[in-house]
């Protein structure tokens, strides 16, 4: 008995269905299944009104935190908080203006934290800014440069005194795989010679886990842990100046491959929530993590003298007196 012609193709389709389904959750990475709540706790997330930073705040807010939305946009980050309130039945999420690409906001911000709250358990330094065309911050600086290290920088370190108060405590910086593109320029790190968009990005992130590796040095013995990562290649905002991004025709036709490869926010979310969450990383920090795994950092990353030098320039340059002595 012969089968009718449409069951072979039917099966055929399902096959590569099924395929293409077993391909993407392969490409969305590792998960975060740790089952960790933190009722009485206080996390800070920067960029927390959408993409990863909106996913990572939902659900340490599912977890029983207090989470604090760190953001620019307030009209955006109050929406997030709206919807974060009515999926978690958490009303412990608190809104609060941040300009990363002002230094005047950033200490306004701190100032805030550092009168209003008991203490800071997590501080997650989240938002980002890529490949954009030239633009300076408020304090003349080159923005990705600006935005996504020395912001996050000086927050810190403002912040480092209620941090070790708390202690235990963690501190997460979210930095990228294209850090192993990356070059600290000392000799024109704020592009004023020449600008490329997608080296001072890859610059910045770098930044971001010199930053990571120097910090963890100078709170050794604090019970303060710093560790970074990087979340994937995501479907976020943080794409919008990409050239495919502004090309509709490109968009839509590789719409099914960006599919495909890409993260969603949530997915995205996974390695910055098991930094943040798991008992695995207690006393663990200086590293660098992808897909909810230890993973190793370019060669540039490991370079001890350039994350000195590069600290005492972002001392220097956004005017904090760092108490963070290589002798505590």
């Amino acid at each position: 008995m012969s089968l009718p012609s449409y069951v072979v193709p039917l099966s055929l389709a399902g096959t590569v269905a099924g395929s293409i389904v077993l391909l993407k959750d392969y490409m969305s990475g590792g998960r975060f299944n740790g089952k960790e709540r933190i009722p009485g706790k206080t996390v800070i997330i920067t960029g927390a009104n959408t993409g990863i930073g909106k996913e990572t705040a939902k659900e340490l807010a599912r977890r029983g935190g207090r989470v604090i939305l760190a953001c620019r946009d307030l009209e955006k980050a109050e929406q997030a908080r709206a919807e974060i309130v009515l999926e978690t039945a958490n009303r412990s999420v608190v809104v609060k203006k941040l300009d990363l690409a002002s230094m005047g906001s950033i200490r306004a911000f701190a100032k805030d934290i550092i009168a209003n709250e008991p203490h800071i358990d997590i501080l997650i330094n989240n938002a980002g800014i890529m490949r954009c065309p030239k633009m300076l911050t408020e304090d003349g600086f080159e923005m990705q440069l600006g935005v996504n290290h020395l912001g996050h920088f000086l927050l810190t370190m403002l912040l480092l005194n209620k941090l070790k108060s708390s202690a235990p405590s963690r501190i997460i910086n979210v930095s990228s795989l294209a850090h192993t593109r990356g070059a600290i320029n000392f000799d024109d790190l704020n592009s004023a010679k020449s600008y490329d968009p997608g080296q001072a990005y890859a610059q910045s992130k770098l930044a971001n886990v010199l930053f990571t590796r120097e910090l963890a040095k100078r709170l050794e013995n604090t019970n303060v842990t710093v560790n970074a990562l990087h979340p994937g290649v995501v479907k976020t905002e943080l794409g919008r100046h990409l050239p495919i991004a502004k090309s509709y025709i490109s968009s839509f036709l590789l719409k099914p491959i960006m599919w495909l490869l890409l993260k969603t926010p949530s997915q995205g979310a996974q390695t910055t929530l098991y930094c943040a969450l798991t008992a695995e990383l207690d006393g663990v920090t200086g590293k660098y993590f992808s897909d909810c795994r230890e993973k190793d950092v370019a060669p540039a990353a490991k370079d001890d003298k350039a994350a000195k030098r590069l600290w005492a320039i972002s001392e220097h340059w956004t005017h904090v007196v760092s108490e963070t002595s290589e002798n505590m």
